[in-house]
C-alpha cells in the first residue's frame, strides 16, 4: 500500500504537522511542510484538525431499522414488555439483518468511527443467525473498520433454555465479548447469570459487558458483584457496565463505594446519555479512576426512532447531560469518544503519535472544544492509514 503523507495537519493541541502514514501505522511526525512526497499520496489538510479515529463503544447493528421504510415506535411498560414488541416487529421485517447492519455501519464510518462494539442478540429463537450474519459483516468490512462483537443474551441467561450453549459456541466462533442483562432483574439470580458469563469469559479468553438497568442500590449492588468477579477472573480492564444507570441514583456513599470497586476490578462504564434516564455522573467517575466510554446505543430501530451515529454529536449530548461547559470537560466528553473507547475495547496502539494505528479523522475545526460544540463534517476518515471517506462519502465501499 502506497504510504499516505497528511500535511500542515493541526494537532490536537494545537501545533501544525507533517504524517507520513506507512504500514498502517504513523510512520513519522514532521514539521508542518517539511516531508518529502518520495512516491507517497499527498493530502494537504491546510491547518484542519486531525483527531485520533472515533470509536462507537455501544451500538446494536442487528436491531437497527436503518434500510427500511419508517416505522412507528413500539412503546412498553418495562424491558419485558419491549423486548416481546421488538421480537414481534422484527418477526416481519422482509430486509435481512446483514443488509440493514451494513446501511448502518457505512453511516458510522463515515462518520469516523472505525474502531466499532457491536452487542447481537442470541436467545433462542434467534439462536446464532445474528452473530453469524454480524461475522461475515465484520470480514467484509475489516480493512474500513475494526467490529468488535458481543454475544447479547437480550431475552436472559437463565429464562431461555440454550442461551448459555449458544454464548458458549458464539465464542468458539469467534465473538470478542461476552454480554449479559440485569441479572437480578431480568434473570432474578445475580450469581446464576455472572457465574455462566465470566465461566465462558475465563475459558474463551473474551471479555464482558452487561447491560445493567436495574436502578437505585439494587443496580449499584450488581456493579460491585461484576466488580469483585472481574477482580477475582483477572479480567480487570476487560469488563464493562453498559448504562449503569444506578449510578446516577444512589446516595453519596453508595456511589464512593461502588466507584471504588468499579476500579479496583478494572470495569469500565459505558454511558450513551439516555434521554430520561439517570445518567452515570461521567465527572466523579472520572475522578475516582473508572473508565468511561460512550456509545450511541439504540439508532432507528424498535426501542428508540433516534440516533444519527455520530460519536461526535454523541460527546456534545454527553457534555450537556453533564452540563459541562469549561473547555476542559468538553476534552473530557471527547476522550470518551477516543481514548476511553479504546482502553474498554481493549484496543492497544492508537493515538497521534509515532508507531501508533494510523486511525484518523480530519475535521474542519481550530480544536477539538470547538469540535464538540460544532459537530462539524469529516473532511476525512483514515483506518489504518488508508482513506475510507472524504466529506461524509465513503471512498470505496466493499
Amino acid at each position: 500500500m502506497t504510504d499516505l503523507i497528511l500535511r500542515h495537519a493541526r494537532l490536537p493541541h494545537g501545533a501544525q504537522a507533517d504524517l507520513r502514514l506507512s504500514g498502517g501505522r504513523i510512520a513519522q511526525i514532521a514539521g508542518a511542510g517539511t516531508l518529502a512526497g518520495d512516491g507517497a499520496t499527498i493530502e494537504d489538510l491546510g491547518g484542519k484538525l486531525l483527531v485520533p479515529g472515533l470509536v462507537e463503544g455501544h451500538i446494536h447493528l442487528d436491531k437497527t431499522l436503518v434500510g427500511v421504510p419508517w416505522m412507528p415506535h413500539l412503546p412498553g411498560a418495562s424491558i419485558a414488555d419491549r423486548i416481546a414488541a421488538e421480537k414481534r416487529l422484527r418477526h416481519g421485517l422482509s430486509v435481512p439483518v446483514a443488509q440493514r447492519a451494513e446501511a448502518l455501519l457505512a453511516r458510522i464510518v463515515a462518520l469516523g468511527s472505525v474502531n466499532v462494539r457491536c452487542h447481537v442478540d442470541v436467545d433462542d429463537e434467534l439462536g446464532l443467525g445474528g452473530v453469524e450474519a454480524l461475522l461475515g459483516l465484520r470480514e467484509r468490512w475489516r480493512d474500513r473498520v475494526t467490529l468488535q462483537l458481543v454475544a447479547f443474551p437480550q431475552s436472559g441467561v437463565l429464562r431461555q433454555r440454550r442461551v448459555a450453549e449458544l454464548l458458549e459456541e458464539a465464542a468458539r466462533q469467534g465473538v470478542e465479548v461476552i454480554g449479559g442483562l440485569d441479572p437480578a432483574g431480568y434473570d432474578g439470580d445475580i450469581k446464576g447469570q455472572l457465574d455462566i458469563v465470566f465461566g465462558i469469559a475465563e475459558r474463551h479468553g473474551r471479555m464482558v459487558d452487561i447491560h445493567l438497568h436495574d436502578p437505585g442500590e439494587l443496580g449499584a449492588f450488581q456493579l460491585r458483584r461484576i466488580a469483585e468477579r472481574s477482580a477475582a477472573a483477572g479480567l480487570q480492564g476487560r469488563v464493562a457496565a453498559s448504562h449503569a444507570f444506578a449510578l446516577g441514583e444512589v446516595g453519596r456513599a453508595s456511589f464512593e463505594a461502588t466507584a471504588a470497586a468499579l476500579r479496583d476490578g478494572g470495569v469500565a462504564v459505558m454511558t450513551a446519555a439516555p434521554g430520561a434516564a439517570p445518567m452515570p455522573p461521567v465527572a466523579a467517575l472520572n475522578d475516582a479512576g473508572v473508565t468511561v466510554f460512550a456509545g450511541s446505543d439504540n439508532i432507528r430501530d424498535a426501542w428508540s426512532p433516534l440516533g444519527n451515529g455520530d460519536m461526535l454529536d454523541r460527546a456534545r449530548l454527553i457534555a450537556w447531560r453533564q452540563g459541562f461547559a469549561a473547555d476542559e470537560e468538553l476534552w473530557l466528553a471527547f476522550a470518551m469518544t477516543t481514548e476511553h473507547g479504546l482502553r474498554a475495547l481493549g484496543l492497544d496502539g492508537h493515538g497521534i503519535r509515532e508507531g501508533a494505528a494510523a486511525d484518523l479523522v480530519v475535521l474542519p475545526s481550530p480544536h477539538v472544544p470547538q469540535a464538540i460544540a460544532d459537530c462539524p463534517p469529516r473532511s476525512l476518515v483514515v483506518k489504518a492509514g488508508r482513506i475510507v471517506a472524504r466529506d461524509g462519502a465513503l471512498t470505496d465501499p466493499p
